[in-house]
């Protein structure tokens, strides 16, 4: 089969698209044709051989990149329901990797499928993450949400649900083409926050009214601005820094203002016994139409320019690899 490998730490350009052998099912897995393989930004990091605390641990080379796998079942391995072969579906934990035409995965860990591939893939993990982000957040209908990156995988589910949910939306993205789609997506405010002022402006147009609920994916300097828009009280919710840079508010700004600060990343986490039951509810969201993901598509063999593109903040919506 084709697979992009990685053979030494570095630039994306160090992803190889090359054959290597076809996996085998074993005891109690399946075997996946895959139709859509996701890319997380985490595996830019992993790739670029950068280690951090709050990474998983680097992989041993030459590795396989890709965990979310949705596709179609051709060989079952022993002790497993024949009845699998043909069906589609989708798993969190595909091997060697899903960046592959062939993965393998536990048949415990695999759904059934309805849905398309692509949209299956992104809601396996970004779904996941974006409830789980949610039900950290603890949003009402009277909230006031602020919501970064929001042109991204996870930001796109959030302002979809607090939308649905009646709050009132901010949608802060980079670009016009950024700022449009989140426009689309029914957001209330849809603001460029690559653009100087860019908090001022939210603040002119809110009016009086103050953001009660940050949702911040980006980091940096921009999580900086949107937090001088909290309103006393308010909860500051992180999921990631897609800038690659921190931002830690000042403890004591913290406790004299009321606002609650948590990480979200940590806090799921620290849950791993939940994620089953979450992949469930993000997979009956898509099929139902409560959410809709955005895709960005690249073929299997341009792996290498779909990690640059989301190391450059360039992708709109969740990555895919088609094979």
């Amino acid at each position: 089969m084709h697979a992009v490998v990685l053979h030494a730490f570095g630039p994306a350009t160090n992803l190889s698209y090359e054959t290597v052998p076809d996996p085998v099912p074993g005891p109690g897995q399946v075997r996946i044709a895959v139709k859509a393989a996701g890319v997380h930004l985490v595996e830019t990091v992993l790739r670029s051989g950068r280690a951090g605390e709050s990474l998983p641990p680097q992989p041993e080379l030459p590795t396989i990149f890709g965990g979310e796998v949705a596709g179609r079942v051709d060989e079952v391995g022993p002790g497993v329901d024949p009845s699998w072969i043909g069906r589609d579906v989708v798993t969190a934990s595909g091997r060697p990797g899903g960046y592959a035409e062939l993965a393998v995965a536990d048949v415990a860990s695999v759904h059934p499928i309805t849905i398309g591939h692509e949209t299956a893939v992104a809601m396996i993990v970004t779904g996941v993450t974006a409830l789980q982000f949610l039900d950290v957040a603890e949003l009402t209908p009277s909230d006031v949400v602020l919501v970064t990156s929001a042109a991204g995988g996870i930001g796109r589910l959030v302002v979809q649900y607090a939308r649905d949910l009646g709050a009132k939306v901010i949608g802060a993205a980079g670009g016009p083409a950024k700022v449009a789609a989140v426009r689309e997506l029914g957001a209330d405010l849809a603001v460029d926050y690559d653009r100087p002022s860019w908090a001022e402006s939210v603040a002119a147009e809110l009016g009086g009214r103050e953001v009660t609920a940050l949702l911040d994916g980006v980091g940096g300097d921009k999580a900086r601005a949107a937090f001088e828009l909290l309103a006393d009280g308010g909860r500051y919710v992180t999921i990631g820094n897609a800038s690659s840079q921190v931002f830690r508010p000042d403890p004591e700004t913290v406790e004299k203002r009321g606002l609650t600060v948590t990480n979200a990343l940590m806090t799921l986490l620290s849950e791993p016994d939940t994620r089953p039951r979450y992949e469930v509810r993000a997979l009956a969201a898509a099929t139902d139409g409560t959410l809709t993901p955005a895709v960005q598509a690249f073929p299997l063999a341009e792996a290498a320019a779909a990690h640059a593109a989301l190391e450059s903040r360039a992708t709109t919506g969740k990555v895919v690899l088609i094979p």
